[in-house]
């Protein structure tokens, strides 16, 4: 079973050359919804390739297929597994093959998660463009942009501890660790002196317990130890613990590096008796990978807790 990438973008509106986060949520229900009226030349756009969009519904819910019709000119041929048979595929003017991209709005802020069938499969940037080619949200200007997990190193100056942390450093960061004491960096040193050159994924947990609660300042303090090494991590992030004055502790998960939020899925393309589910999968993988990543995703676009 293939394993595919889930890409996080978010989109924004373009004012005077300035890329700028819309105030609230933008219509993608209706506008899904007037693709799906739509005929096929209102939803299609010819740029550097020609792009359709259709609506796909499952769940009762509508998301974006977006598709790059293949060059006639494209020699593309058929062959049979079983006799070794080679055919030829010729396009009539009825007819086009185009390669696929899935597409997900996530019910927060204006994100949404795509998943291309294939390397030539329509990117964010092809989103972008089709987006504002058709005039979906006429007026606008729209810009598709990665979305992009912040580093929120001085929030650990106000925690009062870290119920968990994840930290993956790469072998060239080993050498800053020599120095440090703390029970995060002696962990990380000692797996590096053991397996050489490698990379290490530590992952710490402490259980919600007010009895542990001395076990989470402790974890907070070996994190701060190792602060400047982590920013240059190859993944850093922490669950912070707060304490208000005569209020319950709460926590927020905070990222302690920079980078895209993607995530990697395996997406079955038959079921058992041989019916295509690439579609239906592929949602399914979009979706639950937003699940796993919104409290990050909501985090890098200020769209508040879940």
């Amino acid at each position: 079973m293939k394993e595919r990438t889930v890409g996080f973008y978010e989109v924004v509106v373009v004012q005077d050359g300035v890329a700028k986060r819309a105030a609230n949520r933008m219509d993608w229900d209706g506008a899904l919804s007037d693709v799906a009226r739509a005929d096929v030349a209102s939803r299609s756009f010819e740029g550097d390739s020609h792009m359709v969009g259709t609506v796909a519904t499952y769940d009762m819910q509508d998301h974006l297929l977006l598709h790059r019709v293949k060059d006639a000119g494209e020699w593309l041929s058929v062959v049979n597994w079983d006799t070794g048979d080679l055919r030829e595929l010729e396009q009539s003017a009825q007819e086009g093959y185009v390669d696929t991209s899935v597409i997900c709005f996530l019910p927060f802020g204006n994100v949404i998660g795509i998943m291309q069938g294939g390397v030539s499969a329509p990117s964010h940037k092809a989103l972008e463009t089709w987006l504002n080619g058709i005039q979906l949200f006429p007026g606008f200007q729209l810009q598709v942009r990665p979305v992009v997990a912040h580093a929120e190193m001085e929030r650990l100056k106000t925690a009062s501890g870290a119920s968990r942390v994840e930290v993956k450093i790469m072998a060239n960061k080993m050498g800053a660790l020599q120095e440090r004491r703390g029970g995060l960096a002696r962990t990380l040193r000692v797996a590096g002196e053991a397996y050489g050159e490698i990379s290490v994924t530590m992952i710490i947990s402490v259980p919600k317990k007010k009895e542990l609660r001395e076990h989470r300042e402790h974890l907070l303090a070996d994190l701060e130890e190792i602060s400047d090494v982590v920013t240059g991590a190859e993944r850093a992030r922490a669950r912070l613990v707060y304490s208000d004055p005569g209020g319950p502790e709460h926590t927020r998960l905070v990222e302690l590096v920079e980078h895209s939020i993607t995530a990697k899925k395996r997406v079955p393309a038959t079921d058992g008796e041989g019916n295509s589910i690439r579609i239906v999968s592929a949602v399914d993988a979009i979706l639950a990978a937003a699940i796993e990543h919104e409290d990050a995703l909501r985090l890098a676009v200020d769209a508040g807790d879940s």
